[in-house]
């Protein structure tokens, strides 16, 4: 059965081994306070690397028991990211996890072509799991963080990413909406030209298990009854499961806009790196982080 609520992931991984998380900079309440939630739900083993004072000092002030946890002490916030890389690297945890260091020293540590997470050639994405109430099931959305204009390439690569976020939850053969301004084959638009050619590479079979769709507005991508008033034939439209954007902007507005405006949770993972990391915003609820920590392991080899 394909998961449908974010929620559901829990109970999935509570029946599989403990895979071991590693949180970068871990000094911060909302940090803690999820790994904590996911060692409690009997998901993980965590790793918590970052001033042992300020760890302590937030445990102490929330109440949880630190023993839980392995501490490795280094207070410098870029040492501590690197030490987070280097753990992975050493095989001494199956993913990686932002805590309160900043989003570009985090991504520099994992990108650090000696030292980092990169295998060679890899294109590195973010990946983002929606649950609006709104909507009947949920909504794996595409890149709404880390390519700012993807190229043809990137977007192949954007493309298949949610499909196999989309395996991961249960989904056999998602439903991929490749997002424009318009349904309409517009030559003039480089998102509806990108679009096209990846719909029928999935036609081709160049990309599998999916059903790919585009250029598609968002309103056909999602809505049954837009689609029926345009009198569109869509294997994909007005039910998709998965949202490729053409740019960060579209993306990030869209994802938030579900968040701030429509009561809706997200789980964030970056992929494309040796392993899933999990990348959400400073000021993410820890519920949030929870969420994404449950994905990573979902994702996790």
């Amino acid at each position: 059965m394909p998961v449908t609520k974010l929620e559901q992931m829990f109970e999935i991984l509570k029946s599989k081994p403990k895979k071991r998380l590693v949180a970068a900079y871990a000094i911060d309440s909302h940090t803690i306070e999820a790994v904590n939630a996911a060692v409690d739900l009997g998901i993980v083993e965590g790793t918590l690397v970052g001033s042992k004072a300020e760890i302590e000092k937030v445990c102490k002030a929330e109440k949880i028991d630190i023993s839980k946890f392995q501490i490795v002490d280094e207070a410098d916030e870029m040492k501590a990211t690197q030490k987070a890389v280097a753990i992975i690297n050493e095989g001494k945890a199956d993913f990686i996890m932002k805590g309160l260091v900043s989003t570009d020293k985090y991504m520099r540590a994992i990108l650090d072509k000696e030292k980092g997470l990169m295998p060679p050639k890899a294109i590195l994405s973010h990946v983002t799991v929606v649950e609006v109430p709104t909507y009947p099931k949920l909504l794996i959305v595409s890149d709404v963080a880390i390519i700012p204009a993807p190229d043809l390439p990137q977007k192949i690569a954007i493309t298949n990413y949610v499909i196999n976020t989309a395996g991961v939850l249960g989904i056999e053969k998602p439903k991929v909406a490749m997002i424009a301004a318009t349904e309409q084959m517009s030559a003039g638009m480089p998102a509806c030209v990108d679009a096209a050619i990846i719909s029928k590479m999935c036609d081709r079979g160049q990309i599998k298990n999916a059903f790919v769709d585009g250029p598609l507005a968002m309103d056909v991508a999602i809505d049954a009854e837009s689609v029926k008033i345009k009198k569109l034939v869509s294997p994909v439209a007005g039910d998709a499961d998965c949202l490729v954007f053409p740019n960060i902007e579209s993306g990030n507005v869209f994802f938030k806009t579900c968040t701030k405006f429509a009561g809706g949770e997200l789980a964030a993972v970056v992929v494309g790196a040796k392993c899933p990391a999990v990348l959400t915003s400073r000021g993410d609820s820890s519920k949030t982080k929870t969420y994404s920590i449950a994905l990573a392991c979902m994702m996790s080899k």
